[in-house]
């Protein structure tokens, strides 16, 4: 019984990789298609805080200034068509932006970071 159970439990982990994988292969190929960036070349890092946080996307080669050349001109395109409407925390976010102060905003923008970084796998970080 204990076999079966733990033969279960490695298909439960198997499934879970497998649906993690296709998740974010979708991610990488709606972000071609959206993000004024090319996500190989780039570190997502959202860091939270009491009063809710920060989120960086980082060249990974100092060289590259375009990225940063595209933010600053306000180029970020739309993570609501990477990510899906129904992303964690994002509706709230968008209903209630102008009281981020609020404690339950501050729990969406901390929900947003969460769904960012598992959404973007390897490309992305808490820190």
């Amino acid at each position: 019984m204990a076999v079966l159970a733990l033969v279960a439990a490695a298909a439960t982990v198997y499934v879970s990789l497998d649906r993690q994988t296709d998740r974010h292969a979708e991610i990488e190929a709606k972000s071609r298609q959206v993000m004024p960036f090319d996500l190989e070349s780039t570190t997502h890092r959202s860091a939270k805080s009491a009063f809710g946080g920060v989120q960086t996307v980082t060249s990974d080669d100092p060289q590259d200034t375009e990225e940063a050349a595209r933010f600053t001109t306000g180029d970020y395109g739309d993570p609501a068509s990477i990510h899906g409407g129904e992303m964690p925390g994002l509706n709230h976010l968008e209903q209630g932006h102008a009281e981020l102060a609020d404690p339950s905003l501050i729990t969406a923008l901390h929900a947003w970071f969460d769904a960012q970084v598992s959404d973007h796998g390897r490309h992305a970080e808490h820190g």
